[in-house]
């Protein structure tokens, strides 16, 4: 695939993305470092958790249906349209069948349960977000419109997946109408990118904020803590609904700089002024030391903390294959 070549900006030097402030992931050396001194929290090899049931065909009349798949794999409903992010039904977050982190538990909705489906957002290209066996049965069997940062889009035709004219190749803080009433916003995010030894950073990373008759949904992606959540509050105010990651938090001194921990997880939540948040990137794949439950433990606590000086935040986890519907 021929790398991405565009204008200098100040998170794109011409060759490679970075995060403002070149924040980012450790070095190599931290890397070995981690994988020599683990200690691992617990995971069940695997719970056999039946699906939940199939979700309505459309939902409009500015209601919010949102059905948690697993990881950073939502369906959200609304408007009459059907958003998938990070769609992953793979068993492994790898490029192999044989090798690479498993799953720990199968995904929440069958795929054959799937109602069809319009958009799909696509955050970035980690293989535990971007599983192009899965979206090439989405593109397959409904044709969607793709949504993805700068780079990506390259990604989808070199596979077969997607042709550029049903993608929305988007730079943070560029958006694109995907329907007539429904707009999407590519906003920033901390974090890195590639799937080998030569494209770390060629392809950019991103967050959406999702606006339509219903109200503003931000999906987070994947990303560190940081200034960015301001800076989305004051672009889009009224965010009647956040998914923001909650796992993969340690060992805290390496997962930090790319992955969010609970507490300021709690942050974000406030600092963007969200309504109600749903927590993502936890309980599927085991991807750093936090054992499986961990995360979820450390939201409450977090949210424990943060209501003794006031009204609990609504920040909620669903099950595998639930599905609620947002106030």
């Amino acid at each position: 695939m021929e790398f991405y070549r565009g204008l200098v900006s100040d998170h794109f030097d011409g060759e490679h993305f970075f995060n403002p402030g070149r924040s980012g992931p450790r070095g190599t050396g931290s890397v070995l470092k981690w994988l020599f001194t683990r200690q691992p929290g617990p995971w069940r090899k695997w719970t056999d958790s039946p699906p939940g049931p199939p979700p309505p065909e459309r939902v409009d009349d500015g209601k919010i249906l949102v059905t948690f798949v697993g990881h950073s794999t939502v369906l959200i409903q609304m408007d009459s349209l059907n958003i998938l992010t990070d769609p992953v039904w793979c068993m492994r977050a790898s490029p192999f069948s044989f090798i690479g982190p498993p799953r720990h538990r199968p995904p929440g909705l069958r795929f054959e349960d799937l109602p069809p489906i319009d958009v799909v957002l696509q955050s970035h290209d980690h293989y535990d977000h971007y599983d192009l066996r899965t979206l090439r049965r989405i593109a397959k069997k409904w044709h969607p419109k793709f949504v993805s940062p700068l780079a990506v889009p390259a990604r989808l035709e070199a596979h077969g997946i997607a042709s550029r004219a049903s993608v929305a190749e988007l730079d943070w803080w560029q958006g694109a109408e995907v329907a007539p009433h429904l707009k999407i916003t590519a906003v920033p995010a901390r974090h890195f990118s590639g799937r080998a030894l030569r494209d770390r950073n060629r392809t950019l990373w991103c967050g959406y904020m999702i606006e339509g008759p219903s109200g503003g949904v931000y999906f987070a992606g994947d990303t560190a803590y940081g200034d960015h959540f301001r800076e989305i509050r004051k672009q889009f105010p009224a965010i009647r609904l956040a998914f923001i990651p909650i796992g993969a938090i340690r060992p805290t001194w390496l997962m930090g700089p790319v992955h969010i921990a609970p507490p300021d997880s709690v942050r974000a939540h406030q600092e963007l002024g969200a309504a109600t948040s749903i927590g993502i990137h936890f309980g599927t794949f085991r991807l750093a030391d936090d054992g499986e439950d961990e995360p979820v433990t450390e939201l409450q606590r977090a949210l424990d903390a943060a209501a003794t000086s006031g009204t609990r935040p609504r920040f909620w986890t669903l099950g595998h294959g639930e599905g609620r519907e947002i106030p």
